[in-house]
């Protein structure tokens, strides 16, 4: 798909004159009006959900070591807590298109906003390590339903705005992640120096999210319906019968996905750690991390408008990766005296994560093609992440440093390239899936 898609006007069909002319204008202005406060209903929601699809891990992130000391955690452990948010993502992400054709996208992701405020609170206090696994998990639910559903919210409502809606859903995930991992530290100590209630507080930012989408509940007739558009090749427009397992593309962006959130969530969940290791102060840490998260701010906002305007992302991938590369071998060789470099070469890596949002809306014709997409690629994805940061604290447990694990972040950075650059070329799931299936 080379760029954005503007909608081709169609003429319609004529119309018998209307016996209540006056009647059906004010009901048409009114309709005009629900439509226009439920499209910025919509803006204001994306953004404060994308917000609150961090928070949740940074913050723990920055708080790791206190939390380790606070349940008496191993290195083990500590690493499969690491691995609970990619697991979560498998396991719940695949539920969401189902849910959101029974309840509808908009109370779905209210449900998530409301599971991830409700997490956040009781986390902290549930005081001992599988409660607070448990309080997690129903966080991280939350934020699995609503990362699978936004680009398919984005297609409905901003069909012809893929790319810079993309961009600003980016943008804020971006922001909470990085505020989230700066201020984690310091706003525990002026809130008393306990850990439960700095991880706690983040739960404030859910309940603000719960709003908009509660109201968008309740204007279901302002919803845009779904378009069908009728091809030689294209699946049904409710997605029936496309078998998504067939389509190359499909497989290739699962897979580019699950590398690109195996290095974000090793990133979140140990970087902090890695840099304390090496001397630097814990809330230096945290800054450094909100560092690397803070770059996707520009960057998300930038690169998928960049993106959905190219025929193929994979000179995007390419590029990427290699600031991956240049980032690791930096925390390889001088982790903590050129530690903002590496931060930074990171957070552009990183990035990588809005860039496959971008590929997910623009490798489907459709919002049905769109949902199944997302949802195999993300769940896909994120079940191909989870090994790699409970790995990451095995290795180090078993060494007794850093090395290991970060040669082992940089070898993977590798086929995440070369995947993506398959995962990019200028085709669309329907198009492979009718192509491969059997002739009748």
């Amino acid at each position: 798909m080379a760029s954005e898609e503007t909608p081709t006007p169609t003429m319609a069909p004529p119309t018998a004159p209307s016996s209540a002319p006056t009647e059906t204008a004010e009901s048409s202005a009114a309709h005009g009006a629900s439509r226009t406060w439920a499209v910025r209903l919509v803006t204001v929601g994306i953004v404060l959900a994308a917000l609150n699809l961090r928070p949740a891990i940074t913050s723990l992130g920055a708080l790791l070591e206190e939390v380790r000391d606070g349940l008496g955690m191993s290195g083990s452990v500590a690493g499969l807590l690491t691995s609970v948010p990619p697991l979560c993502f498998a396991v719940f992400g695949v539920m969401a298109p189902r849910l959101a054709r029974r309840f509808g996208a908009s109370a779905v992701v209210c449900a998530g906003m409301v599971a991830i405020t409700a997490g956040l609170i009781i986390r902290p206090y549930a005081g001992n390590t599988v409660g607070f696994l448990v309080a997690s998990a129903l966080a991280l639910m939350g934020i699995a339903v609503s990362n699978v559903l936004m680009p398919v919210i984005v297609k409905r409502w901003f069909p012809d705005r893929v790319g810079s809606m993309t961009g600003l859903y980016s943008m804020a995930l971006a922001a909470g992640t990085s505020v989230a991992a700066a201020a984690t530290v310091p706003m525990t100590s002026a809130l008393g120096g306990s850990w439960q209630t700095g991880l706690a507080v983040w739960a404030a930012l859910g309940a603000a999210a719960v709003l908009p989408w509660l109201a968008l509940t309740r204007m279901k007739s302002a919803a845009p319906a779904e378009p069908v558009r009728v091809t030689a090749a294209s699946a049904p427009a409710d997605g029936a019968g496309l078998r998504i397992t067939r389509s190359r593309t499909a497989w290739a962006l699962a897979v580019f996905f699950g590398l690109q959130a195996t290095a974000a969530y090793i990133t979140m969940g140990w970087m902090p750690q890695i840099f304390r290791d090496s001397g630097v102060s814990a809330s230096t840490a945290g800054v450094l991390l909100a560092v690397t998260m803070v770059m996707g701010v520009p960057l998300g906002f930038v690169i998928p408008r960049v993106a959905a305007r190219l025929p193929s992302q994979g000179p995007m991938v390419i590029a990427l990766g290699v600031c991956g590369l240049a980032g690791y071998a930096g925390l390889y060789l001088a982790p903590a005296s050129g530690a903002w470099a590496w931060a930074i070469l990171l957070g552009i890596s990183n990035c990588s994560f809005p860039l496959a949002l971008t590929m997910v809306g623009m490798r489907a014709r459709t919002g049905a093609g769109v949902a199944k997409l997302s949802a195999f690629a993300q769940s896909t994805g994120y079940l191909i992440s989870i090994p790699g940061p409970l790995l990451i604290g095995v290795l180090n447990e078993a060494t007794g440093n850093w090395s290991v694990p970060i040669a082992l972040m940089a070898a993977l950075m590798v086929p995440q390239i070369v995947i993506g650059v398959l995962a990019g070329r200028n085709r669309t799931i329907e198009d492979e899936a009718t192509a491969a299936a059997p002739a009748s």
